[in-house]
């Protein structure tokens, strides 16, 4: 322990203006915001933030920071400190200026560019301050090290105010940096307001991911002050127990893998439930790699191949029976790998998926060696997991026949299914839509007062099936779904293809009351969990019917609330005295005012569905329709004051 103290402090003495290298400029960065943050919209916003979060986080993978502090100001601004070690403040020799200086003004310029700084690294971009303060009205950064506290501020990029001393004689283990900043509303002009739960939802998601640092977010908005502190001693662990907090386990606590191999540190951990679906995450240096990669593969591999050879030592599969495959081990499972890498290399459109071949053995050397270890040492657990594999493969071989009767039902014969198919004569995807509509009347009226050229409708009778609670041969098994999921023309499960899509709009239109959000519900779930790159693509929407109509003289509104009912009778003349409607459900109106109010491009209402916060969008899912009933309970007693009631 004591040379490892003495190595850091080295390290810390080292650190020093020589490693901060310049790579090039900074001018284009007001000109083209997308290009160094991917937007200007609130996402571009919001990358503001983690740029100077990275920050922070690589002083604590290095292991000079153990506390990261968010601030939303009353002024919407943002400030971000850490107990690292301190920009330095010393003379950057190529640029002739302060080193504290230099990161805020030239781009590429940091301790992550080969010069010593970081064995690893976080950050997406890796263009850090320099683009913070481009894309800010003002920037300030204070620096506290070697006992005294520097301050430097800058003018949409430009220097301010030069950096000075503003408090000495401090305590010489005192350091660490602070950045405020305030985002330029003239770059982010769709809005410069920062969401608390974006901020929050990915806080928490860093603090599980670097196990023992403390990172705090507070919002100082008058609006709603709130503060939040995440510190997970347990990481990735504690991750999956956050992941499954709704769900049935199969064991407790969470398996979990820590090694390293060739300089790559890799993390797994993982927990089974009695669900149908796996919820598998993965990172890199702390960056969500959506798209996967090599790190990926590695514990695919690596699982398979561990539970089938497990399965095979102790007798619990026949010699003459198949392997699981892939996707009957990952049934019901939920899974965090995080590795961390000196030079990862991302692939695919976003740039969040991992490509280092090393990876990919990294960890499956790593998980596999510890993972059969495991197994070995608790074969009650293993045991439970060759079990629940087993019985996903005959799960797997009965959905297989399901989908062979699918596919051989052409697009005709389906108007033999209880959904019945009105398609449209266009054979554009693009332009055209699918409305999935609760009822026979209601129907019939859509299909009458559609745009024949571009929409299609598809009835359904009631209720569909729960598919949070069925396997996949109970789901292919059921009319309704069979229906969608041949017209849509994408297939289904690891047959989906999206590019296969025979409408780019997937509208789900049902009544405005209880049983109609039942149903919605229902039908977002099966999209959700079964068709989810239609959410990706963002295919998905949520039409809007109104509530009432309002006829007086010649006069007719539509509206959507009661809020709005009772403006607008506030507004009209005593006489003559106005009808009006309310709605019950779809199949109320006939066919031109169904038209007029919901589904005519010109004027109707659509909500379009994405599942950005998958996390949270698995878990919101998982409670509303999944088996545990506490969770549930606690939702509706939480949010009942909130229900309109329709009585």
């Amino acid at each position: 322990m004591a040379d490892e103290k003495e190595t850091k402090a080295q390290q810390a003495r080292e650190y020093d203006a020589s490693q901060i290298q310049v790579l090039e400029g900074l001018e284009a960065v007001r000109k083209r915001p997308g290009m160094y943050i991917g937007s200007t919209s609130s996402q571009g916003l919001h990358h503001l933030v983690w740029e100077i979060v990275d920050n922070g986080i690589d002083e604590a993978l290095a292991g000079f920071a153990d506390e990261i502090h968010v601030t939303v100001n009353q002024d919407n601004s943002i400030t971000v400190t850490d107990n690292g070690r301190g920009i330095p403040i010393g003379i950057q020799k190529k640029t002739g200026k302060p080193a504290l200086e230099t990161v805020f003004t030239i781009l590429h310029a940091g301790g992550k560019f080969g010069g010593g700084g970081y064995k690893v690294s976080g950050g997406l971009h890796g263009v850090g301050a320099s683009v913070v303060n481009a894309l800010s009205t003002d920037l300030e950064a204070q620096v506290t090290r070697d006992g005294k506290t520097y301050a430097i501020a800058f003018d949409h990029g430009h220097v301010k105010t030069p950096m000075h001393v503003i408090k000495e004689g401090l305590p010489q283990d005192q350091h660490g940096t602070a950045v405020h900043f305030l985002p330029d509303p003239d770059i982010f002009r769709e809005t410069t307001v920062f969401d608390i739960k974006t901020l929050t939802t990915r806080i928490r998601e860093l603090a599980f991911l670097n196990k023992g640092l403390r990172i705090t977010i507070r919002d100082e908005r008058p609006e709603k002050p709130t503060e939040e502190d995440f510190l997970y001693e347990g990481g990735i662990r504690h991750y999956v127990d956050y992941l499954n907090e709704n769900k049935e386990t199969l064991f407790e606590p969470p398996i979990y893998v820590e090694g390293q191999e060739n300089g790559i540190t890799v993390e797994v951990a993982l927990q089974y439930t009695d669900d149908y679906h796996n919820n598998l995450l993965t990172f890199t240096n702390n960056i969500h790699t959506y798209e996967g990669g090599t790190h990926e593969e590695g514990f695919k591999r690596a699982l398979t191949r561990v539970v089938n050879d497990y399965a095979r030592q102790n007798k619990l599969m026949k010699d003459n029976e198949a392997n699981l495959t892939g996707d009957d081990v990952r049934e019901g499972l939920t899974a965090v790998v995080s590795v961390k890498h000196p030079d990862p290399q991302f692939e695919g459109q976003t740039k969040t998926k991992l490509g280092n071949s090393d990876a990919r053995t990294a960890v499956d050397h790593t998980f596999a060696d510890h993972f059969m270890r495991f197994m070995m040492e608790h074969p009650d657990v293993a045991r439970k997991i060759v079990d629940k594999g087993t019985l996903a493969s005959k799960a797997r071989v009965a959905a297989k026949r399901a989908r062979e009767v699918t596919r051989k039902k052409s697009g005709l014969e389906i108007s033999n299914l209880p959904g019945k198919l009105a398609d449209n004569t266009s054979k554009d995807p693009e332009i055209s839509e699918l409305f999935i509509v609760e009822g026979d009347s209601a129907g019939g009226s859509a299909k009458q007062g559609r745009s024949r050229l571009t929409q299609a409708i598809l009835p359904i009778r009631g209720k569909i099936l729960n598919v949070e609670k069925a396997s996949m041969d109970r789901i292919l098994a059921n009319e309704e779904i069979r229906s969608l999921f041949t017209a849509m023309g994408t297939g289904f499960g690891n047959d989906f293809d999206v590019s296969k899509v025979n409408y780019h709009k997937l509208i789900l239109m049902t009544d405005a009351d209880v049983d109609g959000a039942h149903i919605r519900t229902l039908l977002l779930t099966l999209v959700y969990r079964y068709m989810r790159p239609l959410l990706d693509a963002g295919f998905v929407y949520i039409a809007c019917p109104p509530l009432y109509r309002v006829r007086q003289g010649k006069m007719q509104r539509y509206l959507d609330s009661d809020e709005e009912l009772k403006d607008l009778l506030g507004q009209l003349p005593p006489s003559p005295k106005p009808q009006i409607q309310r709605y019950k459900g779809l199949g109320e109106m006939d066919a031109e005012q169904l038209w007029e109010t919901t589904m005519n491009p010109e004027n109707r209402r659509l909500l379009r569905v994405d599942a950005q916060d998958a996390i949270n969008a698995d878990q919101v899912f998982t409670m509303l329709m999944g088996d545990k009933v506490a969770p549930r309970r606690e939702f509706i007693e939480n949010n009942a004051t909130f229900a309109e009631l329709d009585v």
